[in-house]
């Protein structure tokens, strides 16, 4: 066999590897219902009520919660429909502690129930298709407006588009611009502002319409009053979602049901803000710090 046939040839292979490759990934959300066989149907009706029980049984919509093996571990029940604030240090196990609901980590010790089920027994695909994320640094691809918002839902009219970016305080900057929800967005998002991406993001993740709703920092970006006006739609639009909200500052979660301050991978107080102030030191400190300008939980006031 000739060089050149050789190198025709691995070119060919290449070709029908990246094919295959594409084709999977396509075809990865559509037939993802068939990945755990017979059981998927019966699974997915349970994935339509995610919840995350404390262990004490039932089947509450949307309650989270976590039961440790001891009293020092993480244990914390979370009602259905509730807005949970998390705060804490970096390294503090935020991030850790909401992904045990999508199952990205397991606990080693105790138990983590969906719907008064172990969230081991559920088929992966159909638990998280039921819990959104949003992060940080959360990813927008190549094409228009329109095209990265349904990535949440494909099948998602323009209406339904436009309605979860203005829950998302997206809409007003999308009208201004050329095209619109036709604008096209360049790899990364490098064509529009962080808080911008971070509000389409946001969108994107609504429009999967969740049982739970994580924002991990998702807001950091965002202007105070902005970000307050995103919580108030969410209160309004969306009661039914547990949501899940990471932030540094205190204002972002001040008005949340109840609060989960993380320190050293344990849960240091779990009350409302105004229990908090009362009775948790580190969150007590770390507000009057943010109140007159400065401080987090990262380097609390002296």
């Amino acid at each position: 066999m000739t060089d050149r046939k050789k190198r025709r040839d691995r070119l060919l292979s290449a070709a029908l590897t990246l094919l295959l490759l594409a084709s999977l990934a396509y075809l990865g959300r559509e037939a993802a219902a068939y990945v755990a066989g017979s059981n998927v149907e019966a699974q997915e009706e349970k994935g339509r009520r995610v919840v995350i029980d404390a262990g004490h049984g039932g089947d509450d919509p949307g309650k989270v919660g976590i039961n440790g093996a001891n009293e020092k571990d993480v244990n914390l029940e979370i009602g259905s429909g509730e807005t949970i604030g998390i705060i804490g240090g970096t390294g503090s196990a935020k991030s850790s502690l909401v992904n045990l609901i999508s199952r990205l980590y397991d606990v080693t010790e105790g138990r983590l129930l969906v719907g008064g089920v172990d969230v081991k027994a559920y088929d992966c695909e159909v638990l998280r298709n039921q819990v959104a994320v949003v992060l940080q640094n959360n990813v927008l691809f190549s094409g228009t407006i329109l095209e990265n918002l349904r990535w949440g839902d494909k099948d998602a009219t323009e209406e339904q588009c436009r309605h979860a970016c203005e829950l998302a305080c997206a809409d007003e900057f999308i009208r201004k611009m050329p095209e619109g929800y036709n604008t096209y967005i360049e790899q990364g998002g490098t064509n529009v502002s962080g808080g911008q991406k971070q509000r389409l993001c946001i969108a994107r993740a609504l429009l999967k319409k969740p049982k739970i709703l994580i924002l991990d920092d998702s807001t950091s970006a965002v202007d105070t009053a902005t970000d307050a006006k995103i919580r108030q739609a969410f209160a309004q639009a969306i009661p039914g979602t547990t949501k899940l909200i990471i932030a540094q500052r205190i204002s972002s979660v001040e008005q949340a049901d109840k609060i989960i301050v993380m320190h050293d991978g344990q849960i240091d107080g779990f009350a409302s803000h105004e229990e908090l102030l009362e009775t948790n030191e580190i969150y007590r400190e770390v507000y009057e710090a943010q109140m007159s300008g400065s401080g987090d939980f990262d380097e609390k006031a002296g």
